[in-house]
């Protein structure tokens, strides 16, 4: 029932990923040495702009070419309520990772922020209003290949040693480019027939599932240029909030899980374990949650771990973690934004959207009543209290992980529900994996049923249902 809702490098030579994406000779040695780079809009002889008009002369469609020297990229983003379409007419480029099929044109919608790099030269055209669109030489790209070198170095090492592959954890503020970093080292692995495992402990971002849980996914295939990575079968956990702070001890316990899950595949798929994992990480790193990021690099026995943007949080690491913990610390791209929270809040719900309406609305998800009595309702860690009104010998940690049972009601109304996979309260339903997600649409109270929608028809899987704090009006 789960739905795709469309998740120590030291100085060495550069490798190769497939096809040949060879940056050049410049950045041997660690790819520390370049000349001083400077960021340029785009500009005559770079970029040549016409406007494509219908027979009435009304203005259609805008179109743009650059043309890219080698280890450059061109930064776009799409303007909102606007789509454009990006298509490479010469040369190799790739966008974060996935290489560009040339002369195929590939779609981008309102909001989205894209950066094509090439490692040779190359010419693209976008067609349609963008809301900035430049070429800059100042990447860190150089950077972050070189880091994949250093990782395909220690899963060649595992191979040849009969060890395991090499356990990253990507780590940052808000607003760093992890994700980007994530999928980029993801997609050079796989297109050097590795089979890494993505996981994703962002609650508020979901890109395995949806906001509110935390999974892993087996990569076997680079992500889609448009799509990102194929999402068929991933483990995904509940955990309610787009903010671990509402239950840290929650989201500790399935980063616990997620771990040992991922250890007992390791035992059983050798190509798995060999290829490591890449783990992405929530902008939390204050406080409980820098105690969250310590404590998934231990659970997770990561064996690199990478900084991005913040030289206080890669001392704190260094000196905290065990000392053979590679702590590596990379610079951000100059192309990642600040996203606002309405910009967050909307990229939450087109996740949720996408989940039940497939991407771009291929899909067609199903409305129908579930009875009152045909399901139980839980919500995981029952609310505050004074310390002085608990039970003697209680803690108020106890509480964050009791299933408190929830009575339906109208004030249900949109909220998202988690179809666990448990078949009793007994099997530690916070620490079983969910099946999908429905979100209630309506209560009546005299029939005593309430509307979902689900991505597939009825009946539900399981009866055994979670509660989430995230709500999701189906308004488009």
């Amino acid at each position: 029932m789960i739905r795709k809702s469309g998740g120590g490098a030291g100085s060495v030579r550069r490798a190769r990923p497939a096809n040949d994406p060879d940056p050049g000779p410049e950045s041997a040695g660690g790819g520390a040495r370049r000349k001083e780079a400077t960021t340029r809009r785009a500009r005559a002889g770079e970029a040549r702009w016409s406007v494509m008009a219908d027979d009435g002369g009304e203005e259609k469609k805008q179109v743009a070419k650059f043309e890219l020297e080698r280890e450059t990229e061109l930064r776009f983003e799409v303007e909102a309520s606007q789509t454009v379409q990006l298509e490479l007419l010469t040369g190799m480029a790739e966008v974060f990772g996935t290489e560009l099929t040339r002369n195929k044109k590939f779609t981008f919608d309102a909001g989205a922020k894209v950066a094509v790099f090439t490692w040779h030269g190359c010419t693209v055209q976008l067609s349609g209003r963008t809301e900035v669109a430049y070429i800059s030489k100042d990447t860190p790209m150089l950077l972050y290949l070189n880091t994949h070198t250093a990782l395909e170095q220690m899963r060649r090492q595992a191979e040849r040693e009969d060890e395991r592959g090499p356990r990253v954890m990507v780590v940052g503020p808000t607003d760093v480019g992890k994700s980007t970093v994530c999928r980029l080292l993801l997609n050079y692995a796989v297109r050097l027939g590795r089979r890494p495992t993505f996981v994703e402990l962002d609650v508020g971002q979901g890109s395995v599932s949806i906001p509110g849980t935390m999974g892993a996914l087996y990569i076997e295939r680079p992500a889609d240029v448009e799509e990102g990575f194929s999402l068929q079968a991933p483990l995904v956990y509940h955990f309610g909030s787009t903010t671990p702070g509402t239950n840290i001890k929650l989201y500790n316990k399935i980063t616990s899980r997620l771990a040992d899950v991922f250890n007992q595949r390791c035992e059983v798929n050798r190509r798995a374990s060999v290829s490591g994992c890449v783990i992405n990480t929530c902008g939390w790193v204050k406080g409980s949650g820098y105690q969250a990021l310590v404590h998934a690099a231990s659970a997770f026995e990561v064996d690199v771990v990478v900084v991005l943007d913040q030289e206080r949080l890669y001392n704190e690491l260094k000196r905290d973690l065990p000392h053979f913990v590679r702590t590596v610390l990379l610079p951000k791209s100059g192309g990642v934004v600040e996203r606002s929270k309405d910009f967050r809040r909307e990229c939450r719900d087109d996740r949720i959207r996408e989940y039940f309406y497939g991407f771009r609305g291929c899909f067609y998800p199903h409305a129908f009543d579930v009875k009152f009595s045909d399901v139980k309702i839980y919500k995981v860690g029952a609310p505050t209290i004074p310390d002085s009104c608990l039970p003697l010998g209680m803690s108020q940690e106890d509480n964050q992980l009791k299933l408190v049972p929830v009575t339906p009601g109208r004030d249900m109304v949109h909220h998202l529900l988690s179809v666990s996979t448990a078949d009793s309260p007994d099997d530690n339903i916070s620490e079983t994996s969910v099946a999908g997600f429905i979100v209630v649409t309506g209560v009546d109270l005299e029939r005593q049923v309430f509307t979902v929608l689900s991505p597939a028809p009825r009946p539900l899987p399981k009866n055994f249902l979670l509660i989430m704090d995230i709500r999701f009006m189906d308004l488009k």
